[in-house]
C-alpha cells in the first residue's frame, strides 16, 4: 500500500497522504516512484502551468519541486488558509514565465461547491485535545470517500500536528521542539488565527484552542460552526457549553477524557455524541479508539 496518493485531474495534481503511518524517507521514496512512473507514461507531459492541490510536507514538496520544475514553467500550490468562499486560491511558488511572478496568487472558481463545517475542539487545559485532534485526523483519512479534512492548532503552545508523530519516536525531542516553538497568547495572535479560521473552507476543518474561556478564544472560536467539548469532570461541561452557545456554535459532542480508563464508552450518539475516551497520552495513536471513530462518523455525516 502506498503512503502517498498522486493523481492528475486536468491541470491539477491532486496529492495527499494515505492512512498508512510511515516515516518521511519512505514517503518521499513513494512520491518519487509515482512521479517517475507518471512522467514515463506521458501522463505528466509538461507545459506552461501545473497546479498542486492537497496535503504535503516539507520533504514531499522538495521532491515535487525537483521533478515538476523540469517539466513545467510555472508551479502553483493551493493554500487553504487564504482562500475564499467558492474559490480555491493558489500561490505561484516556481516560475520561469514572465507573466507569472513568485508570490502571485491565482483564484480558481471551485467546480464543486460544498458546505464547510468548522469544528473547534475546546475544554480546559490537560484534557488531551491535541492528542484527540491527531487521532481524529488519522481516523478521517481511513474513512473511504470521506470529504477532505484539514487540521490546525488554534493556540500558540507549539503543539502542531507534527508533535504526535515525533513524540511516538522521540518524546524528549518533541518536548524540546515544542518549548522552542511556544509563543505568547496575545490579541494579535488571536486576530491572525481568527482570520485563518475564517479563510479555510475545506469540507471538514478542525482546530483546537487553548484551555481557557477568554476573549482571545472568543475571537477565534467565533469563526467556527460546530464545537466538541472535552472535559475531565462533569462540572467543566456547563462553562464551555455556555461559552459555545453564546457564540452560536452547535455542540456535536461532549466527551469525558478519562486518562486512567482502559476503554471508551459511548453513552449516546444523538442528538449529541456523549461518552468517554480513555488515556489520551501524548505520542500514542488513538485513531482506533471507539469514541474517536464515532466522532469522525458524526462529522462526515454533517457534511
Amino acid at each position: 500500500m502506498t503512503t502517498y496518493h498522486i493523481s492528475l485531474e486536468g491541470d491539477v495534481l491532486k496529492i495527499g497522504f494515505s492512512a498508512t503511518l510511515a516515516t518521511g524517507d519512505q514517503i518521499v521514496r513513494d512520491v518519487a516512484v509515482q512521479l517517475d512512473a507518471m512522467i514515463a507514461s506521458g501522463e505528466l507531459s509538461g507545459g506552461s502551468l501545473i497546479k498542486i492541490n492537497g496535503r504535503t510536507s516539507v520533504l514531499v514538496s522538495q521532491v515535487l519541486a525537483d521533478k515538476l520544475s523540469k517539466l513545467y514553467d510555472v508551479i502553483a500550490f493551493f493554500d487553504p488558509k487564504i482562500g475564499d468562499k467558492g474559490l480555491d486560491r493558489y500561490v505561484i511558488t516556481i516560475s520561469k514565465h514572465p507573466r507569472y511572478i513568485v508570490g502571485d496568487t491565482l483564484d480558481i472558481v471551485r467546480s464543486q461547491q460544498h458546505s464547510s463545517i468548522k469544528v473547534v475542539l475546546c475544554g480546559f487545559a490537560n484534557t488531551g485535545k491535541t492528542c484527540f485532534r491527531d487521532g481524529l485526523k488519522q481516523t478521517l483519512l481511513q474513512i473511504s470517500n470521506a470529504p477532505e479534512s484539514y487540521f490546525i492548532s488554534g493556540c500558540p503552545d507549539g503543539d502542531g500536528s507534527w508533535y504526535g508523530e515525533t513524540a511516538r519516536r522521540d518524546l524528549d525531542l518533541a518536548k524540546k521542539l515544542k518549548a522552542e516553538y511556544k509563543a505568547r497568547f496575545t490579541s494579535e495572535f488571536a486576530q491572525l488565527k481568527a482570520q485563518e479560521v475564517k479563510s479555510i473552507n475545506t469540507p471538514i476543518f478542525i482546530f483546537d484552542v487553548g484551555g481557557k474561556i477568554s476573549e482571545e478564544n472568543r475571537l477565534i472560536m467565533s469563526q467556527a460552526t460546530h464545537a466538541v467539548i472535552l472535559v475531565k469532570d462533569e462540572c467543566e461541561i456547563a462553562p464551555w457549553q455556555g461559552f459555545c452557545q453564546s457564540l452560536g456554535l452547535q455542540v456535536v459532542a461532549i466527551i469525558s477524557s478519562d486518562y486512567e480508563g482502559v476503554s471508551d464508552a459511548i453513552l449516546e450518539e444523538t442528538p449529541i455524541l456523549k461518552g468517554s475516551v480513555h488515556r489520551l497520552q501524548r505520542g500514542e495513536d488513538v485513531s482506533s479508539r471507539p469514541m474517536v471513530q464515532a466522532l469522525a462518523r458524526v462529522l462526515v455525516g454533517l457534511n
